[in-house]
């Protein structure tokens, strides 16, 4: 989720018209395997971080293909890669922030929430993203973000719109933060080095600042809902009409996943070596995400508002089409 929001709906709406004929997809949302067995060829347009441990976990497992499943996870850049490739059938599904849904739904992308993806501990000082300072910073609260430069992944995003939360709770005015787009993996060192004054990460990049001594001040996602829903896995309404029962077993298969996964920690921890760079260490250390199976109607309503007070969003999100 690198690239701006705004790039994601611009490449979304650029596909919509020709996503009847997406070239990696067959008539049934998937291509049977040469052998004959049946068994469905899905793609999945990802972005190889903590929280897509489940799906990798589940893979393993066999949750996937004792329902007929053969998956291919495909890497991107963030949503602005993976919403139009969805929509064209390039992946059958795929997973992204709950913002950046919202966002191309009020732009009328043909896309459906199917099942959850991962959620906020809701513990503030020990979530899986916060807002780090150095360790010498006199910023000691969120409310003293106000009038600082603070670096996020994507602007007008889910970051940017929960950090502004956290400085309104706090007794703070978010309206003067300048918000700098930075990768995650390049923050601990802008961060060390003066560049930012303050910066919102999420894992592994916390965990790195925090070993060169930066202090976390705030935890957005629990303070804006302590059962924050992040993130989805979606489909386009093109697959989810012609193919259902493909969906049916996606889902099924992704719920067990889910439930594995926050049921097994340690498991889903080591899985993170087989499908990111991060190194044994930060992988011992790191703060891992809650996996529940249901998305948080009230949480995602609340992202909703949120977006939509910040001018994220240009008209309110249809959130019954998108979740339901």
């Amino acid at each position: 989720m690198r690239r701006r929001v705004f790039g994601l709906v611009m490449a979304a709406a650029t596909v919509v018209a020709a996503a009847g004929c997406g070239a990696s997809a067959s008539p049934s949302g998937g291509s049977v395997s040469a052998d004959g067995s049946g068994t469905t060829q899905v793609k999945v347009g990802i972005i190889p971080i903590v929280d897509v441990a489940p799906l990798y976990l589940g893979e393993k497992k066999g949750f996937f293909s004792s329902r007929g499943i053969k998956l291919t996870m495909e890497s991107a850049q963030g949503g602005a890669a993976i919403v139009p490739g969805v929509v064209s059938g390039q992946f059958q599904f795929g997973f992204s922030n709950v913002t950046s849904l919202m966002v191309a739904q009020t732009k009328g992308v043909p896309i459906k929430s199917v099942v959850n993806g991962v959620a906020t501990t809701g513990k503030v000082g020990a979530d899986i993203s916060g807002v780090a300072v150095k360790k010498d910073s006199p910023i000691t609260s969120a409310k003293d973000l106000a009038g600082r430069t603070l670096a996020v992944n994507t602007l007008k995003n889910i970051g940017d719109t929960t950090v502004r939360e956290s400085v309104r709770k706090a007794g703070g005015d978010p309206s003067g933060i300048k918000f700098v787009e930075m990768p995650f993996d390049q923050m601990p060192a802008a961060l060390d080095g003066g560049q930012v004054e303050a910066a919102w990460m999420g894992e592994p990049a916390l965990t790195i600042a925090k070993a060169k001594g930066a202090r976390v001040v705030a935890s957005p996602f629990a303070e804006t809902h302590p059962d924050l829903t992040l993130a989805t896995y979606f489909t386009s309404a093109k697959l989810l009409k012609e193919n259902p029962e493909l969906v049916k077993k996606f889902v099924a298969a992704m719920t067990e996943s889910l439930k594995y996964a926050d049921e097994h920690p340690e498991e889903a921890r080591q899985i993170l070596t087989a499908y990111t760079k991060i190194n044994a260490t930060v992988v011992k250390d790191l703060t891992l995400p809650r996996w529940p199976t249901e998305v948080n109607r009230a949480s995602v309503e609340t992202l909703a508002e949120l977006g939509k007070k910040d001018g994220i969003f240009t008209k309110s999100p249809d959130l019954d089409a998108l979740f339901s």
